[in-house]
Parts: structure tokens; C-alpha cells; sequence
């Protein structure tokens, strides 16, 4: 038996991050509901027990509870925002709303020293209820800039009103560290072969030795890992993928792509699905039907693209957990933010079972794994593409001279980005055509033309990001580009919101 973390998931958009931050650190984790019963971790002999944030209110009806003295007396616990909160609310403390909410970065003084951390720290906070009374027993041993307690400790406890999982909180990793080593005292010993071949066992145990797998192709990286990983532990035989040309793709990508995959030793089929697609999307408007009518169309054509005498019995998707996590709502009850196209089920028609081998892991240990699989850097490092495609970065309806215009302008702005050796600096860049038209002035004509709007950031798994600080002459370089050579475009602006408040894409 596998022995490592228990992780109570009390509905955060960031309880994975935890786990994912664990198993960089070597620790092998596993996250379950608030509800999870305590003979189960019993069983499984935790080296410590950590409570996630969430989006409820303690002091409210219907609010996720625990008995923490009970997991107290089981495990150091380490209690992550509602975690704290829930804590404070347990044993007798008082929370309260906050005058002042703080969200975003933040920073909060130490007043006791905790191995690796600096006095002041810079981390992010998402919070709207404050601690005002701690319970017997507990001091707080840091305070936020607006004077908040932001961090406190008991017997066997450390808590924290902040988030040291995401990648903007400084020295986060650090105060991990020091609960698994100092308070825990846990041995390091899981690390990214271990998934690869945890997957794999876990794939061959899920697949019968006679079921055949039907693989949804999108040209992402991470389709492209999951037909890879399947391919490797089932055979090319029993791994059927198709890769749609659903008209939604970057400027040239479905030829290239496909050539990339049949070089990858995959068994692969190429289907043009663009006239079904651009008919689903007639007429939309809205992100969510736009989205679940791509999601539909999928299904039908993977439907109709193998061979049905074939004893296919899964359908696989390279689902991650950032898509789960904003689809849908979370075992612990967090909010659902908007849905993908790749998360939800199937239809009783197919008579398939889903397979999502990663959808407990981020885009950066997908990256990983997929080396270890043999893919090439060109291939890993791409910038991410979402599954809808760019139908999602046409706001509004969908048409085919939209996607010209998109597509050319998309092309100008990675091909700029490449030459100037900013790709790899930046997590994910992309252009979104607005549905808004502006007066301009080209070749002393007057022109009513389309807004084209530029969007970078710099993550590191998705679930937080930040806007890259272009150079201006950069900028201004690639707005002349792009309006001298895209027709139908002659005004472009940059984005500048992180994650949160926005979410990377636009819709």
C-alpha cells in the first residue's frame, strides 16, 4: 500500500494544485471528499492530512463541517484557507466576515520563524471571512497587510489563510516543505516515473485484454500523450485514434499535425468535419452552446469513424484536471466556472465507457510523463489549444470569414513571437476576434473594421496566470503587422488580467 497525504477537498479551485505540489516534493497523494470516511484514512496510515480552501462560509447552513479534533488525533493536519477557517469554527474559535476582503497578492509578516520562509512573504489570497478569535490552544504566528490573521498554529496543526499551492504565492513550497519534513517527518519517495507507470498499470487494469480503445485526437499536447501512453501500454493495435479537422484549427495545423502523429507510430485516421461544424455553430452566440454543440459534434463523428466491428469499449480523451475542475462541480462542492467540450460523459448511444488517464494531472506533469514517452520538445512544448478550438476565440458567432481573419492574424502573432525567442517564455498566446467594429483610417480611406485583441501569459499548470510584460516596441510591431497584412482587422489591444479575476481564455 502506497502511504503519503490525504488531501480534503472542501471545494477549491485549487485543491489539486496541493496534491500536484506534494508529488513535485515527492510525495505521493491522494484527494478525496470532505465526507471521506475516517476508517478509510485510517487504513491508509496518512503521514499528514491537509484541508483545502473552498467557496462556502463556515458559519452558514449547508456549509462543508469536519470533526477536526477527530483527523487531529489521526495526523499533523495543514489547513489551506476554509481549512483554517473550518479549524477556527470546530474548536470554538469565531470567524466572521471581512470589512476588507483580499484577494490576489498580498503579503503577510511572520512573527514566529518557519524554516525557508522570509519574514515578509508575498503570497496570494482568496478570501471574503477573516479569523477574529482563534481557538484555545492556537496563536497566530502571521498577519496580511490588512491585519488579518494569516497564518496560526496549535498541537499537531499548521494553518493558513493563504494559498502556498499556486504559483504566485513566494516561498509557497517552502512552507510545505517545512509541514511535510518538519511536522510529518514523511520520506520523499514518489516521483514522475512512478505516475507514468502508475497510469499505465492503472490503464491495463481498466482495459480488458480484449477491448480496443477508440482515442479523440485534437492536436494538443495532451490527446497526443494520452494516444501515446495508450499505444504503449495496449498495443497501436488496439488504440484507434482520430484526429478531426473540425475547420477550427490554427492556419495549417490539421496537415502537419496528422504527419506528426503517423511519425509518432500511431495508428491514426485524418477526417474533414468542417462543413458538420460550422453547421452546429450556426447561429450561436453564446460560449456555452457554442461549446457544447462542438462537444456533440465530436461525439457524432468519432461515432461514425471506426470501424464498428472492431471491439472498441472505451472512448479516451486527454482530459486534464483544470478542465474538470472548471466544468464541473468538484467532489467537495466548488463552483463551476464554465464547461469543456471533453468533460461530462457520453451518450448512452455509443455504448462506450469514457478513459481519461490524466485527468488527475496538469499540463506541466502531462509535458513531463510525455517525455519520458519519447515525444519531441517541439511537440511538449507548444503552447496550449483548447478543445473547442477557435471557435471560442471568435466571440459572437462563429463564420468562415471570421476564422480567415483569425487564423491569419494568429499565424502573424506566434510566427513574431517565435522570431523574436519570446515563445518559450510564455505559457499560452493567442489572438480573440471581439465582436465589435471600429471607425479607422487606411490609405486615406475610411474603414469600418473588426477589433483584434492579443492575450499572454506566463503559468505554470493553468490554474493561476499572469499577463507577459510585452516590450512596447514589440507590440507595436506586431499591431502593425497584423493590420497591414489581415484584412478585416485595423485596431489591436493587448490584455492585461490575470488568473483570476479572468480566466486565460475569453470564453
Amino acid at each position: 500500500m502506497l502511504r503519503g497525504f490525504i488531501i480534503l477537498d472542501f471545494g477549491s479551485q485549487f485543491t489539486q494544485l496541493i496534491a500536484r505540489r506534494l508529488r513535485e516534493m515527492g510525495y505521493y497523494s491522494e484527494i478525496h471528499s470532505y465526507k471521506y470516511p475516517t476508517e478509510e484514512i485510517l487504513k491508509k496510515k496518512p503521514y499528514g492530512i491537509i484541508l483545502s480552501g473552498g467557496p462556502n462560509s463556515v458559519y452558514e447552513t449547508g456549509a462543508p463541517q469536519r470533526d477536526i479534533q477527530e483527523l487531529r488525533n489521526i495526523s499533523p493536519l495543514f489547513c489551506v484557507c476554509y481549512g483554517m477557517q473550518l479549524l477556527t469554527h470546530s474548536l470554538g474559535g469565531r470567524v466572521a466576515k471581512a470589512q476588507h476582503r483580499e484577494y490576489g497578492l498580498n503579503y503577510v509578516t511572520w512573527t514566529e520563524v518557519v524554516k525557508g520562509v522570509p519574514q515578509k512573504q508575498k503570497v496570494w489570497m482568496s478570501h471574503g471571512d477573516v479569523v477574529e478569535a482563534v481557538p484555545e490552544g492556537f496563536k497566530v504566528i502571521a498577519n496580511s497587510d490588512g491585519d488579518h490573521p494569516a497564518a496560526m498554529r496549535g498541537e499537531n496543526v499548521l494553518a493558513v489563510q493563504f494559498h502556498p499551492e499556486v504559483a504566485h504565492t513566494e516561498h509557497g513550497l517552502d512552507l510545505l516543505k517545512y509541514y511535510t519534513t518538519e511536522m510529518c517527518h514523511a520520506p520523499a519517495d514518489w516521483d514522475a516515473p512512478h505516475i507514468k507507470d502508475h497510469l499505465m498499470d492503472d490503464i491495463r487494469k481498466k482495459v480488458q485484454p480484449q477491448d480496443h480503445v477508440l482515442v479523440g485526437l485534437s492536436g494538443g499536447v495532451d490527446s497526443t500523450v494520452v494516444a501515446t501512453l495508450l499505444t504503449k501500454a495496449l498495443g497501436a493495435d488496439r488504440v484507434h485514434c482520430v484526429f478531426v479537422d473540425n475547420g477550427l484549427l490554427r492556419k495549417n495545423e490539421y496537415e502537419s499535425v496528422l504527419k506528426n502523429y503517423e511519425g509518432l507510430g500511431l495508428n491514426v485516421r485524418g477526417v474533414d468535419a468542417t462543413q458538420e461544424f460550422m453547421t452546429a455553430l450556426a447561429g450561436k452566440t453564446d460560449p456555452e452552446d457554442k461549446r457544447k454543440a462542438i462537444g456533440r459534434v465530436f461525439i457524432e463523428v468519432f461515432d461514425k469513424s471506426y470501424d464498428k466491428s472492431l471491439p472498441i469499449k472505451w472512448l479516451a480523451q486527454g482530459t486534464l484536471y483544470p478542465d474538470v475542475i472548471e466544468s464541473i462541480s468538484s467532489i467537495g462542492g466548488s463552483v463551476t466556472i464554465k464547461s469543456h467540450h471533453n468533460v461530462g460523459g457520453l451518450p448512452e448511444k455509443m455504448n462506450l465507457k469514457l478513459l481519461e488517464p490524466v485527468r488527475e494531472l496538469f499540463k506541466d506533469e502531462v509535458r513531463a510523463m510525455g517525455a519520458q514517452l519519447g515525444l519531441s520538445k517541439e511537440l511538449l512544448w507548444r503552447h496550449p489549444f483548447p478543445g473547442p478550438g477557435l471557435a471560442i476565440r471568435v466571440l459572437g458567432e462563429v463564420t468562415p470569414e471570421k476564422l480567415r481573419i483569425l487564423k491569419e492574424a494568429d499565424d502573424i502573432y506566434i510566427s513574431e513571437l517565435r522570431k523574436h525567442g519570446l515563445y518559450e517564455k510564455i505559457w499560452q498566446a493567442f489572438c480573440v476576434l471581439l465582436p465589435v467594429k471600429t471607425v479607422g483610417v487606411q490609405g486615406d480611406s475610411r474603414t469600418y473594421d473588426h477589433v483584434l485583441a492579443l492575450r499572454a501569459v506566463t503559468s505554470s499548470d493553468g490554474m493561476t496566470a499572469d499577463w507577459y510584460p510585452f516590450e512596447f516596441a514589440f507590440l507595436r510591431e506586431v499591431s502593425n503587422l497584423i493590420t497591414n497584412k489581415v484584412k478585416g482587422v485595423n485596431r489591436v489591444v493587448y490584455d492585461v488580467t490575470s488568473k483570476p479575476p479572468g480566466t486565460i481564455e475569453w470564453e
